[in-house]
């Protein structure tokens, strides 16, 4: 924003906050009005203030619940939970788009290999939603609401892509979140004397302790990333020190989806490493076959609960063994979802038309039926590829090894998504957004600088074969992300 903006501003916002609060004895909805009012202010001011703002907040602001919401179908009493980085991200975002669309007019939105796929899922998810509320399985506002929260994150990945233009702002948001984990982490380890099971900060009374086992999952993936690609950093003790902690506070969560997901991490690492670091992936296979020996008794003892709990109403049985009342549940769901699913093929229930799933792919199966399924699918598709793409495109290491920890994050997700709603978690997904804008801009900023690197090679063929030229072209064409302007 402009100097003479922020003089016409500023005064502007204080005396609005100052004349509410002279007329108003309401003290608590003064402070509230001058809050907002003041995040107004520093998001017209600088969106790199607000992107570092919400960085911060994504674990660590509160969250309130707004009323019992009904659904059409059988999602009678789900809460809409709210929280502070709820309120950020949403007024960030509209003063983004009213910058946007005031400075350089247009659309907001940059181009990048994800628009498409992100655009269908979420309009295939409203599509569904709707003939939902029309066939009367869904309340029009409980499914809008419902819709909306679940796919906010989406701005925060355009709001990044289109505000962070070089690799040292990409560092500043990185290592911004890395502190944020690393002060989660240990509220995690603070809870352990406590003997419950750790959950983030500012969850009421009863936590998510599988929501933190997936955010965990995927930041420690960016620090295996950063600490396997030589020359990212170029002190590692700090990240030695998350990795430390965020294995503890993972192991407090004792959450079963996000140990299963911590598996697939390491075996990823182990895939990777192998060809160039043999012993290193033999001490990690050792270190695994051994866990028996030095895992927490509380670790182990959750792992076995999935087969020794004592016999409860509701259990499932696999031959000789006995399944826990919480996995049957869940393994009970994928067979109720395609249940659900034979009545409404193509588009579902509709958000909020069908029961509530604790389950990523039936979930998405049961309320948006063929048509969202399939457009998750090919979500999921292009965010591998894309990550690929940056990984194998990179220009400097601590991309390339952000690029790495994204793409081990990523798969450690999809399997955490089995029992749990992975991807529509805010205290997950505005992370993994995050991530994916950081490692999306790489790409874009590693395939400009590739064509700007050839322009002057075909100048020289040209002339060498006789022709002319005079002037560079104004802009390139580069494959997935349409056309760049030369930096």
């Amino acid at each position: 924003m402009q100097p003479k903006g922020l003089i016409i501003a500023v005064p502007l916002a204080l005396a609005g906050a100052l004349s509410l609060f002279i007329l108003t004895s309401d003290t608590w909805f003064t402070l509230r009005i001058i809050v907002g009012i003041s995040f107004l202010v520093v998001a017209f001011i600088s969106t790199r203030i607000s992107l570092y703002l919400l960085v911060f907040s994504m674990l660590l602001s509160p969250e309130f619940l707004i009323g019992e919401l009904t659904g059409g179908g059988g999602a009678t009493g789900r809460g809409l939970t709210l929280r502070f980085d709820d309120f950020l991200l949403v007024v960030f975002a509209f003063v983004w788009l009213a910058k946007m669309a005031i400075h350089k007019g247009g659309m907001p939105f940059q181009r990048t290999p994800l628009n498409g796929p992100i655009m269908f899922y979420i309009a295939a998810a409203g599509l569904a939603t709707l003939i939902g509320v029309m066939g009367g399985r869904v309340k029009s506002m409980t499914g809008f609401f419902y819709w909306l929260k679940y796919y906010e994150y989406v701005f925060l990945y355009f709001m990044v892509v289109s505000a962070v233009t070089t690799k040292e702002e990409t560092r500043g948001l990185v290592i911004a979140s890395l502190v944020t984990c690393f002060v989660v982490a240990l509220f995690a380890i603070a809870q352990i004397p406590g003997g419950e099971r750790a959950s983030a900060p500012f969850e009421g009374e009863q936590g998510e302790p599988n929501t933190l086992g997936g955010y965990l999952v995927f930041m420690l993936a960016i620090v295996v990333g950063l600490l396997l690609t030589n020359g990212a950093v170029t002190n590692r003790l700090p990240l030695l020190l998350l990795l430390a902690a965020g294995t503890v506070g993972l192991a407090a969560t004792l959450s079963r989806a996000s140990f299963l997901a911590a598996g697939v991490l390491i075996m990823g690492v182990v895939v990777f490493v192998a060809p160039r670091r043999p012993i290193l992936v033999t001490m990690v296979l050792l270190g695994i076959l051994s866990a028996p020996l030095w895992a927490p008794h509380a670790v182990k003892e959750r792992i076995l609960y999935t087969f020794t709990q004592a016999e409860e109403e509701g259990q499932m049985h696999l031959g000789a063994l006995t399944i826990d009342t919480s996995t049957s549940d869940r393994l009970r769901s994928w067979h109720d979802s395609f249940q659900i699913w034979q009545k409404f093929p193509l588009v579902g229930t509709g958000i909020t038309g069908g029961p509530f799933i604790d389950a990523m792919y039936p979930r998405v199966l049961t309320e948006t039926g063929m048509l969202g399924l399939v457009t998750f699918f090919v979500l999921i598709g292009s965010i591998f590829r894309m990550g690929m793409t940056s990984f194998r495109l990179a220009t400097d290491q601590f991309s390339r090894g952000i690029a790495l920890g994204f793409l081990l994050g990523f798969l450690a997700l999809l399997v955490h998504a089995i029992g749990s709603n992975t991807f529509l978690i805010v205290r997950i997904m505005e992370p993994f957004w995050l991530f994916a804008a950081l490692v999306v801009r790489s790409l874009m900023i590693a395939q400009a600088t590739q064509s700007t690197e050839l322009s002057p090679r075909t100048h020289l063929a040209v002339r060498q074969e006789g022709g002319s030229s005079t002037k560079e072209p104004a802009s390139v064409v580069t494959p997935g992300l349409g056309r760049l302007r030369k930096p």
